[in-house]
């Protein structure tokens, strides 16, 4: 094989080659496992034994001139700037089918987020908690004995923890916040904590096993149930508008006592109306202030929890809670 003829054609192809493709095909051919050179290295073995090494050395030479042209070209094409054919990479984007449209908050982000600038005003701040919650606070000191149905290991996520540990759970409810706020601050108390919370509910339109509540709390001397009626009336009307009702429905929770239930009512354009129910509410258990120091005989208070889901559905004319979840863009791209 004629060494000469061969680096000649190397050099000769090496200058006709302007893509990354074509480089290829020419290491394939030149220096590839059976490319040129490897046959030629091959052809060794037929030249006579003085021959030898003076071919190795001119071979090793033609492979080295190969090589470094093979490299010198790959190092050029590689800081050459990538193009498309037919568009100036440096022009802004075009997008024909839709309109560019910024991000924006989820719509559950976008409502928890009224609703604290709206308590805000009313004279309330902002509390939070840990989502990983013990028994004190999630249930003990809100008045749920041990043998309470809520308590059950069906109706919480408990975590699977050793034996001598204390039980943690998922929190089952934002109730849990007032009493570490309590805890660390004396009245007079007015928060609101919004949250995520837990319960093993079966997924359907209504219900899913992880939604948010929001939890009002106010704690001080001489509160009473007309100051609770008076919150929840003033809240239904900046929030929904004037036009709506409240009313309060008899009910029992642990840490409140007496408790109700309240419904707010909607009147459609039609004339028609419906009570919804929004949440549940009453004046703080006696119980529950002991629980944190707190003397019943001096202070009371009233405590309120929405649930944010159903306020968004009611809010926006939302059928499926699993719609607030799916992340279907084109259902979130309707409240950006």
């Amino acid at each position: 094989m004629d060494l000469t003829e061969l680096v000649n054609a190397a050099q000769a192809e090496m200058t006709a080659v302007q893509t990354a493709e074509q480089l290829e095909s020419f290491r394939i051919k030149y220096l590839g496992a059976k490319g040129l050179l490897k046959q030629a290295s091959d052809h060794i073995k037929q030249i006579p034994a003085d021959q030898k090494r003076s071919y190795g050395q001119a071979l090793n030479a033609v492979k080295q001139t190969i090589t470094e042209a093979f490299e010198r070209r790959k190092s050029e094409l590689e800081s050459q700037p990538t193009a498309v054919k037919g568009v100036d990479v440096t022009e802004p984007g075009r997008i024909s089918h839709d309109p560019y449209r910024p991000g924006c908050l989820h719509l559950i982000q976008q409502t928890i987020d009224d609703l604290i600038d709206l308590f805000s005003q009313m004279g309330y701040s902002v509390a939070d908690g840990p989502e990983l919650e013990d028994e004190f606070h999630n249930f003990e000191a809100l008045n749920v004995p041990l043998d309470h149905p809520a308590r059950h290991p069906l109706d919480n996520f408990y975590l699977d923890l050793k034996p001598d540990e204390p039980p943690l759970m998922l929190r089952s409810q934002t109730s849990s916040v007032q009493i570490r706020v309590l805890e660390s601050h004396k009245p007079p108390v007015r928060i609101i904590a919004p949250g995520r919370v837990y319960r093993p509910d079966t997924v359907d339109a209504t219900h899913s096993f992880m939604f948010h509540q929001l939890e009002g709390l106010y704690v001080d001397k001489n509160v009473t149930m007309v100051d609770l009626k008076t919150c929840i009336d003033l809240f239904a009307r900046a929030f929904f508008g004037d036009s709506v009702r409240t009313r309060f429905r008899p009910s029992f929770f642990p840490f409140t006592e007496p408790s109700a239930e309240f419904d707010i009512q909607f009147t459609s354009t039609g004339g028609s109306s419906r009570w919804v129910e929004l949440g549940g509410c009453g004046m703080v258990d006696p119980n529950v202030l002991s629980a944190v120091g707190i003397d019943p005989q001096i202070y009371s208070g009233f405590a309120f929890g929405l649930g944010i889901e159903r306020i968004v559905m009611r809010r926006h004319g939302i059928a499926d809670i699993r719609d607030l979840f799916q992340n279907d863009v084109r259902f979130l791209r309707q409240f950006a």
